[in-house]
């Protein structure tokens, strides 16, 4: 069931020239050298400091870890991060 389910978003995905990102469900990073990193599609903040954020996803975790970081915009899925990033890690 679980396969016919995932056939059938990459058919959809595929005739509707749709991105996977929307169709799975999935993070979208879009990151500017080691200083900004914008990311969609997260389901909200587990953990923010200067050096740490912990985002939840629909599956799984993000963290992004670094230094001076600060949140400059959140929104319901969003959110746009500045500072020093040394790694952005996807957990289970």
């Amino acid at each position: 069931m679980r396969q016919l389910k995932r056939k059938f978003r990459k058919l959809t995905a595929e005739l509707l020239d749709m991105p996977q990102d929307v169709v799975y469900d999935l993070p979208r990073l879009t990151m500017i050298g080691d200083r900004q990193l914008y990311i969609e599609n997260h389901r909200g903040v587990l953990h923010f400091s200067s050096d740490r954020l912990r985002l939840a996803l629909s599956k799984g975790q993000l963290e992004v870890t670094g230094s001076s970081l600060v949140i400059r915009t959140i929104w319901t899925e969003e959110v746009f991060i500045e500072g020093i990033i040394t790694n952005i890690q996807l957990l289970p």
